[in-house]
């Protein structure tokens, strides 16, 4: 089959990418070394070579405004045209915004398969405006109805959109490589030891609740450390914040944006993985720490709780004072850190397997055609 792939920024992995980037080039890539033909709709920006394939996927690049209200919808749109005059047996639109548009090629490409993936609630993250707000909102309705499938990344949602939508959609979720990894000399430039040190990765913006882990950490009386790896997205202002709240403990470092050798080593060698997000689809990240032998130490939304699959420690969402006394459980018991470490690796390998979700979107695609 020929698959377009349309809504995420392209499939490189640089300080703006999120899960929906990394889900969509660890999808198109297993399609096209299955004998499809994939191509993926993607910005320049976040591609500065402009490589016309990258691991078998070829990449088309579309202009758009870099700018965060227009940014996103308006590549979709450009892309949407462009798709429909290439004959492709599957357009598939990843994020509730982007699906806004998948009616058209619904309208003018009626040969093709549409498919929409539900990543998250987009409008639930707080560096919206009320107007962005209801369009997402909107697009949650085009993602289900808009589509001739719609694939969920959690069973959550699943459920949310059959009770609010009277849809039956199809329950397919993010996915992790195990990871095995040798060395900690990237730490020395960070300060940081093995096994010294609690790790969160990701975008720094409000919604991550990096907030509520500086607070509960700096109220630790350890020589514990805690690394945060990511940059902002449109969210400088958050960032700026975080920096003064943490600036009185030498303890907390900002790595920024890391990738390679460097980002496996800080995650293969972290003592826990902590995610106080407040809204996630189906959080990657911590499927990610798991897969390199993290214990998590989760907020108790729902999505989180469906990734860790009953494992490492909860806490309610946006509670600090529950979250400290997490860290520092975590700290006085590392026997059941470490021995969580290969339970969390086999939860990744059981329900949480790349080739085994590609299998299963194809097969979307499959009987969709049909």
């Amino acid at each position: 089959m020929r698959i377009a792939m349309i809504g995420q920024k392209g499939i490189a992995t640089d300080q703006r990418a999120g899960g929906i980037e990394r889900h969509v080039r660890e999808v198109s890539k297993r399609l096209a070394l299955i004998g499809h033909e994939v191509f993926v709709y993607a910005r320049a920006k976040y591609h500065p070579e402009k490589p016309s394939d990258i691991e078998g996927v070829k990449m088309i690049f579309i202009p758009t405004i870099y700018s965060k209200n227009i940014e996103a919808i308006l590549h979709t749109f450009i892309s949407s045209l462009h798709a429909v005059r290439q004959k492709y047996d599957v357009i598939h639109y990843h994020g509730v915004g982007p699906a806004t548009l998948a009616w058209i090629p619904r309208l003018f490409a009626p040969h093709a398969t549409v498919i929409v993936t539900f990543h998250s609630q987009d409008r639930f993250h707080k560096k919206w405006g009320f107007f962005a707000r209801m369009y997402l909102w909107f697009g949650e309705w085009a993602a289900v109805k808009f589509s001739h499938y719609c694939i969920a990344v959690s069973h959550e949602m699943q459920v949310y959109c059959r009770d609010h939508y009277r849809t039956e959609v199809v329950y397919i979720p993010n996915g992790a490589e195990i990871k095995i990894v040798e060395g900690n000399d990237e730490l020395e430039k960070f300060g940081l030891k093995s096994k010294k040190y609690f790790i969160n990765v990701g975008r720094l913006v409000p919604q991550k609740g990096l907030h509520f882990l500086i607070k509960a950490f700096k109220s630790i009386e350890t020589e514990m450390q805690l690394a945060i790896v990511g940059a902002p997205s449109f969210s400088e202002g958050y960032y700026t914040e975080l920096r003064e709240l943490a600036s009185d403990d030498a303890r907390i470092h900002f790595l920024g944006f890391q990738e390679g050798k460097t980002l496996e080593q800080l995650y293969a060698c972290a003592y826990a993985y902590v995610h106080p997000s407040e809204y996630e689809g189906l959080p990657l990240v911590v499927l990610e720490a798991m897969s390199y032998g993290l214990m998590p130490i989760v907020s108790d939304i729902a999505p989180n709780l469906e990734a860790i699959h009953g494992i490492g420690l909860t806490f309610p969402s946006g509670d600090a004072s529950a979250l400290h006394e997490r860290l520092m459980y975590a700290i006085a018991h590392p026997q059941v850190v470490e021995d969580q470490s290969e339970e969390a690796r086999a939860v990744v390998e059981a329900y949480f397997n790349w080739d085994t979700i590609t299998d299963h979107i194809e097969s979307v695609y499959v009987t969709a055609r049909h």
